[in-house]
């Protein structure tokens, strides 16, 4: 009785608290009363995400399995989530959620293998071809070097494109624990991924950010729309003006572009 009275006040406490205060009490007690009052806050984020990345899926994968991916990703947020760094919780949980479940979903092996192989295939093109150039390469460029025309080239784009996912939680390590980053830390909005305003101490760091800065425009800002500012695609497609296929062409070579890149640094060959 006694412990069911204690747990009853603490909950009260807890309910007449900032949620900033209550941020900082978990930081340093870890009080499963707040945790467990903050997975019951932000609960349904995690099916808001779910729902974003369910838009254009297999019918094969399920929403609440996606769901149940996401609630991964929301566990931890919470336990990582630094309120000093002014970063909105909100903002920080989304990208762990749409990690956690794209990371999943990677692990269950959902995507074809056929799809798979001709992915890998355009991503070693593309890398080959920038590394070469030291350039982007174009469209053209791409579909000559893997022996198919231009209009081949896009149906392949729009063939892999519904699987072509980055984790943003990728981690790049520096050396020690404090260095690693993760790709999803390097997206930033777009004034913020200028790198004279940036000034970072860590290499790693620097290198996502500056790959992302070498992306075309266009590519540049689907990936901070859609990863940053949590737009789908067909959004996107307003915003630029260009229809939703287009926008996923195009989030696609972003994709493949960026990992070829980083495939490259991770290599020495850039």
């Amino acid at each position: 009785m006694g412990n069911v009275l204690l747990e009853q006040k603490q909950k009260r406490n807890v309910g007449m608290k900032t949620e900033e205060e209550l941020w900082h009490e978990y930081r340093q007690n870890r009080d499963p009363t707040v945790r467990e009052a903050f997975i019951k806050q932000y609960a349904p984020l995690v099916k808001y995400v779910a729902g974003k990345v369910a838009v254009g899926m297999p019918h094969n994968v399920e929403f609440d399995d996606l769901v149940g991916f996401g609630v991964f990703g929301l566990l931890d947020a919470i336990d990582k989530f630094d309120p000093e760094k002014n970063v909105k919780f909100k903002t920080y949980a989304v990208t762990r959620i749409r990690g956690a479940i794209f990371d999943e979903l990677r692990s269950i092996d959902w995507v074809p293998r056929s799809v798979r192989q001709k992915t890998r295939e355009v991503e070693e093109a593309v890398g080959s071809l920038e590394a070469h150039l030291g350039r982007t390469a174009t469209d053209q460029e791409i579909a000559r070097s893997l022996g198919m025309n231009e209009s081949e080239f896009l149906k392949t784009m729009m063939k892999i494109s519904g699987t072509s996912i980055l984790s943003l939680n990728d981690v790049w390590f520096s050396g020690d624990e404090n260095d690693k980053v993760s790709i999803g830390d390097s997206i930033e909005s777009p004034e913020s991924l200028n790198p004279d305003i940036i000034v970072e101490k860590d290499e790693i760091r620097r290198v996502i950010i500056n790959a992302i800065n070498e992306l075309p425009d266009k590519e540049k800002k689907i990936l901070v729309l859609y990863y940053y500012e949590d737009l789908t695609l067909k959004e996107i497609g307003q915003v630029l003006e260009v229809t939703e296929s287009r926008v996923s062409q195009l989030h696609t070579k972003a994709i493949l572009r960026l990992r070829a890149k980083l495939t490259n640094i991770r290599k020495g060959i850039v």
